[in-house]
């Protein structure tokens, strides 16, 4: 555990220790004593790399952004069709899901954090364009569908999205993805009656 630390910059420690102590603790509840000792540095290496804790939280935000990203990008890989580009979004929430989170699955750590920010925190931005970047890709696929109905498309969309959130919710109060495995389910079957 030492020398993987040590292979880390101050910044990537720093980042995973307020990833683990944001999700888990919450944003307001975690101090940056917490995470400065949790990642082994010293405080003065926080604002080396972040101009503040809202910073931080930013940064924070943005790498969960990423890493859904990443884990949309590897399902995407695997979709055939446009029916498959949607589920793709689902799945990749499920495999969100499915990471290993130490205290337990508590759902979506981007709206669990935009929970606790004020209004016009450039946090909440970067939780907004996530949302839209999902609803987005939602709609891409459907349109390749519906390519004569953009307007049932976005339609769709928005209420795949919302069935998305939903579920994610219902998962994060659960503990376990069962839910989002059920949206995917219900996705499915609404793409196949477009």
């Amino acid at each position: 555990m030492v020398g993987a630390g040590a292979r880390l910059s101050a910044r990537e420690r720093l980042l995973a220790a307020a990833a683990r102590r944001f999700y888990r603790d919450g944003v307001s509840a975690t101090g940056i004593d917490a995470i400065t000792t949790e990642a082994g540095v010293a405080k003065m290496s926080l604002y080396n790399n972040f101009s503040s804790k809202a910073d931080l939280v930013r940064a924070y935000l943005e790498a969960r952004h990423e890493e859904w990203r990443e884990l949309h990008r590897r399902r995407l890989a695997r979709a055939a069709d446009a029916r498959g580009r949607v589920l793709a979004v689902f799945d990749a929430y499920a495999d969100h899901a499915e990471l290993a989170h130490e205290h337990g699955f508590r759902g979506c750590g981007l709206l669990n954090a935009a929970a606790e920010l004020p209004a016009g925190h450039d946090g909440r931005a970067v939780v907004r364009r996530h949302k839209e970047e999902v609803e987005s890709l939602l709609s891409d696929a459907l349109g390749e569908q519906l390519p004569d109905r953009p307007e049932d498309a976005r339609a769709a969309a928005e209420h795949l999205a919302f069935l998305l959130e939903g579920a994610m919710a219902r998962a994060g109060l659960e503990g376990d993805g069962e839910r989002l495995r059920h949206a995917r389910t219900m996705a499915a079957d609404l793409v196949d009656r477009l």
